[in-house]
């Protein structure tokens, strides 16, 4: 009996010891995703893991079945997973290295356990998910989405009041106040915490399939109709006391009140989806706070234990040691690389007088500045005496991309702007060239809000290429990170308004000749 408790407390230590292996391979990104978690969206990651563990030490007695039953299978995810948080570590995009741990993890576990293992341990290891921020891309484009919502449902709050509004995109137009639902009020700060609380609730609820999936998809619109009601009450005490009333103190709590409403709407749908289909059945019976219990036959083969003084364990997870070992030195070499930094000319210096055209430097507002968070920008409008059309340049450069700053682009931004997209594609500019001869293409827009039009062309110039697809963009993110170690690209957009005097072929001859004499001189600015 104290052989077998022997065995066991040692395979327990070589677990630990290689899940700290596992670690360290995996520390700088990790220590990333921690940091992120100071952000208030993400502010909930730090439950995230602990949860995880008291779910698994929940299950510890089931585990104990299972104990030695390691499968290669695990051997392989683990192989996997270190694959790509190598890559990651590599291309510097640190959400690869986060993914590729969750899969190192569940490698580790099968090669511990076995396949049966999942059985137990699938919730707690899907749970990590929520612990990881979404890519920047992605996190841009659902704030610029769930603003636009939110502006808009909050702006019908407010006339419920009886209160004259007038929405502009993002703004809320109260006439003698002007209220900019920025990203911080997109609700994500509510979606993320609210959808990992709403993952385990449904775990926890006791019910048919379906009804778990109905209370976990429930949290996007109870988030987005919570925070646009947020709003349209900020925008009604605005209206009667003030814009002290959406700073402050009484902002913060406002959002505390939302989050504690959007809590006890979810439990509030339970308790009904329980009275409605299981009405036999007491709520405390089927909302249950811990595991569920897992009937676990161990099966009658396991995977050959080796015994190495006071490491013991299955081959494969042995062997999942063993490789650990010998990619930390290869991990701290790559840790050591560090991303080129290509040098270039700032836009202080970009030319006002451009062939015909004669520009003015027009500036950006503090508040744009810090949300798009660039490392250089111009902002200029451009005048050709001939034709008297006015052209906006807006050039943003980022020195780096891979740590939550990244190009916003224009097709999400735009609409936040209170511009609809009448007509989009691409087309290639007449007498300019890309890298390696080809045509030059840019993205062609145009837009409208009320009576106004306007003509948009815009491209990300990314490290010596033209690209005009925002999912190119991030493949060519990562593989010149990964071959290059560089990041850095800008986006370039012109703007030419449309009127009664200007018509849409007058506009495009007018963009086409700016975009040939400012093409050439961007490559002083945007390394190639």
């Amino acid at each position: 009996m104290q052989s077998i408790l022997n065995q066991q407390t040692n395979f327990y230590i070589t677990l630990a010891n290689i899940f700290l292996l596992l670690l360290m391979l995996f520390y700088t990104s990790l220590l990333q995703m921690v940091a992120t978690w100071g952000r208030e969206e993400y502010s909930h990651g730090y439950l995230i893991p602990l949860i995880s563990l008291w779910l698994i030490w929940e299950s510890r007695d089931v585990l104990a079945k299972l104990q030695a039953q390691g499968h290669w299978g695990g051997f392989v995810l683990m192989l996997l997973g270190l694959v790509f948080g190598l890559m990651g570590e590599l291309s510097s995009l640190f959400t690869i290295s986060q993914y590729a741990f969750l899969v190192a993890i569940l490698g580790l576990c099968v090669a511990s356990f076995g396949w049966q293992s999942i059985r137990i341990l699938w919730f707690p290891l899907a749970y990590l998910v929520f612990m990881i921020p979404l890519p920047t891309f992605l996190y841009n484009n659902l704030s610029s989405y769930l603003q636009l919502i939110s502006s808009g449902l909050g702006v019908a709050v407010i006339r419920l009041f009886g209160i004259s509004v007038f929405l502009e995109g993002n703004v809320i137009d109260l006439g003698s106040f002007q209220l900019q639902v920025v990203e911080a009020c997109s609700g994500l700060r509510y979606l993320f915490p609210l959808t990992s609380f709403g993952f385990l609730c449904a775990y926890f609820f006791r019910a048919k399939f379906w009804m778990r999936i109905i209370v976990f998809l429930s949290t996007l619109p109870i988030t987005v109709l919570m925070n646009s009601f947020r709003i349209g009450v900020i925008g009604v005490l605005v209206d009667h006391w003030g814009k002290a009333q959406a700073e402050g103190f009484l902002h913060d709590f406002e959002g505390w009140v939302i989050f504690i409403g959007c809590l006890g709407i979810l439990l509030l749908e339970m308790w009904t989806l329980s009275k409605l289909f299981m009405p036999d059945k007491a709520f405390s019976e089927v909302f249950v706070v811990g595991v569920e219990a897992s009937d676990i036959t161990p099966p009658v083969t396991a995977a050959p234990v080796t015994n190495f003084g006071f490491l013991i364990g299955p081959n494969p997870l042995l062997a999942a040691g063993v490789v650990l070992l010998l990619a930390l030195p290869i991990s701290w070499y790559i840790g050591e690389r560090q991303e080129f930094i290509p040098e270039r000319t700032r836009f202080s210096s970009f030319p006002l007088k451009i062939q015909d055209w004669q520009g003015t430097e027009v500036g950006m507002g503090q508040e744009f500045v810090t949300a798009l968070k660039f490392d250089d920008y111009i902002v200029a409008n451009y005048v050709n005496p001939q034709n008297n059309l006015p052209i906006n340049l807006y050039i943003a450069y980022y020195a780096s991309q891979r740590q939550g700053a990244s190009v916003h682009s224009p097709k999400s931004c735009i609409p936040g702007d209170g511009w609809l997209i009448s007509d989009f594609t691409q087309k290639p500019v007449p007498g300019l060239t890309s890298a390696g001869g080809t045509p030059f293409w840019v993205n062609h827009a145009i837009i409208s809000k009320k009576d106004q039009k306007q003509l948009v062309y815009y491209w990300f110039q990314q490290r010596g290429r033209i690209i005009n697809n925002e999912y190119l963009l991030k493949w060519y993110l990562f593989w010149d990170a990964l071959t290059r170690q560089r990041t850095d690209g800008a986006l370039v957009r012109l703007v030419l308004p449309l009127g009664n005097f200007t018509s849409a072929e007058q506009g495009e001859k007018a963009l086409q000749q700016f975009t040939q004499a400012v093409a050439p001189l961007l490559n002083r600015y945007i390394p190639n």
